[in-house]
């Protein structure tokens, strides 16, 4: 393999030494061999872990309230890996984010279309929000309507986020409500989308009073109960 000036990569190793003895220049060239030197150390981290650990951290401190240290810590990432890895504290919060939606899509949302009585889809949702909002040594109730709430005037980015949270619950909402008024569970002059709405405002509530330290029995039942007061006359509810 050919090097500096044609010379093959092992004479480069040590010292080339040129002199042009008409002009009495001499030139000292030190060349160090580098193919064989590390090419830095490899990742020392686990993508997933950290951005659990992440996760985690936003959701009980929020956003403002966790610095750049502290994420580095809880990830056993320095600074600069950190960067590199997620980019600025934005981008970790929003992935944060991210993977808090598929944590509940997977724990909570799933459960509308499990069950064929709308009833028990409902409390199957709802107690599956809950599996999520205990699942910490204190409950932390949502990450996107506890924690990210509050940032929604300062960042238009996390706004949107929270906005467009709402939005595809109150279309899973409303889907499943016109799949039991198609099969005759509510009346015909309900309103799927005014349902939603209110099906959705008891998550809400779910969420604020697991945060402010409900127990979890106590909440369960709030949600069975909030169901079958929902349900009981739909139309009379949400029709004017």
């Amino acid at each position: 393999m050919s090097g500096l000036f044609g010379l093959s990569t092992m004479a480069m190793i040590g010292l080339a030494y040129f002199c042009n003895v008409p002009h009495n220049i001499c030139i000292f060239i030190f060349v160090q061999d580098v193919t064989n030197m590390p090419r830095g150390r490899p990742r020392q981290y686990d993508e997933n872990t950290a951005l659990e650990a992440a996760m985690r951290l936003f959701w009980a401190q929020g956003y403002a309230g966790t610095s750049l240290d502290e994420l580095a810590r809880a990830t056993g990432m320095n600074r600069p890996s950190l960067y590199n890895a997620f980019g600025n504290k934005k981008s970790i919060f929003r992935r944060a984010m991210a993977r808090f939606s598929d944590r509940m899509g997977e724990h909570s949302l799933s459960q509308l279309h499990n069950h064929a009585d709308l009833a028990e889809a409902l409390k199957a949702y709802y107690y599956g929000a809950l599996d999520v909002y205990f699942d910490a040594p204190e409950p932390l109730g949502c990450l996107y309507f506890c924690t990210a709430a509050p940032e929604a005037s300062e960042h238009s980015d996390i706004r949107d986020e929270i906005m467009g949270a709402i939005r595809l619950l109150d279309d899973a909402f409303t889907q499943r409500f016109e799949q039991a008024q198609a099969e005759g569970q509510i009346p015909e002059d309900a309103d799927p989308r005014a349902l939603a709405a209110l099906a959705q405002a008891i998550q809400h509530s779910l969420s604020i009073r697991a945060r402010a330290g409900a127990g979890r029995r106590t909440l369960q039942t709030f949600a069975a109960q909030s169901v079958n007061l929902l349900l009981s006359r739909p139309s009379d509810a949400v029709t004017g």
